[in-house]
């Protein structure tokens, strides 16, 4: 019997091949390449290859962009619940969009947001002050819902009606469920969008009431140096996740490019890049 996240990454990269979010045009092309970077597609055809991708047409940007989400959303959810051992709870793993109820606004973290947009919805002053940076959007959340006290005392009496009546965790407070983690899925990494996770990054941390959760990008990006754009440095990401990081090394290692093998062992070993395969158990920290 496989590993729990083994058989998860292989049906990770299935569902990748199967939705065409991962595949090769008629050109040689993957879908996660660089046209204009020989490397970028000398890299991304070696991942292709060795996950045995096919040749198809490659679907539209925003619409790959979502299916990323989705299929990291369903491999989360395949994973994280399961390590209950490590971090009991009642988990909800979502993909936020547009039309998702579910906002920033809605955990305990953030609620505070939300009266706040209200106001600069009436006050075109209040808004021309502050913008809406304030305002995050994560691709995929885990939250967890408070705990009753029965679960909390259930090895001794922990709490009473007394005492402990303002924190999140417990339900008798009536609180909101806890942001627990924020994904952002980018499935390539370009100049002019390396930068949008963290700006996401930096409104979670300094828009918080409590407790910070995780904060992570999962991406597809073949290029070292795309990569560390924005994997490098500490303070907003915890960490960058590649959705197959032992294909990409192998794939770089063939590429016989010496400053794209340094960057990348400089991103393994300085702990900024992980696999996918890391990211439950990491979450789970």
């Amino acid at each position: 019997m496989e590993p729990l996240i083994t058989e998860a990454r292989k049906t990770y990269h299935q569902k990748l091949l199967s939705h065409k979010v991962l595949t090769i045009d008629n050109d040689g092309i993957p879908s996660n390449a660089d046209r204009s970077s020989e490397l970028s597609k000398f890299i991304a055809r070696h991942i292709a290859q060795s996950l045995m991708a096919e040749v198809h047409d490659k679907i539209q940007g925003q619409s790959s962009g979502a299916k990323f989400e989705q299929i990291i959303m369903e491999y989360l959810a395949q994973t994280f619940p399961n390590l209950q051992n490590l971090r009991p709870g009642l988990w909800h793993i979502e993909k936020l969009g547009n039309r998702s109820h579910t906002k920033t606004s809605s955990f305990a973290q953030y609620a505070h947001l939300e009266s706040l947009n209200e106001l600069v919805k009436k006050n075109s002053e209040l808004a021309t002050s502050i913008g809406n940076d304030y305002m995050v959007a994560p691709d995929v959340v885990i939250y967890k819902e408070p705990v009753d006290d029965d679960t909390i005392n259930i090895t001794r009496p922990i709490v009473d009606n007394k005492y402990s009546r303002y924190t999140d965790i417990r339900k008798a407070n009536g609180g909101l469920p806890i942001l627990h983690a924020s994904i952002s899925a980018k499935w390539t990494i370009r100049s002019d969008r390396a930068q949008n996770s963290r700006t996401e990054a930096l409104g979670l941390i300094r828009n918080r009431k409590g407790h910070l959760p995780h904060i992570a990008v999962v991406t597809a990006e073949p290029l070292p140096s795309r990569l560390a754009s924005l994997a490098l440095g500490t303070g907003d990401i915890d960490c960058v996740y590649h959705f197959a990081l032992p294909e990409l090394c192998a794939a770089v290692k063939a590429s016989n490019a010496e400053d794209s093998i340094e960057m990348l062992n400089i991103l393994i070993e300085g702990k900024r890049l992980k696999d996918i395969s890391d990211l439950p158990l990491d979450l789970a920290v």
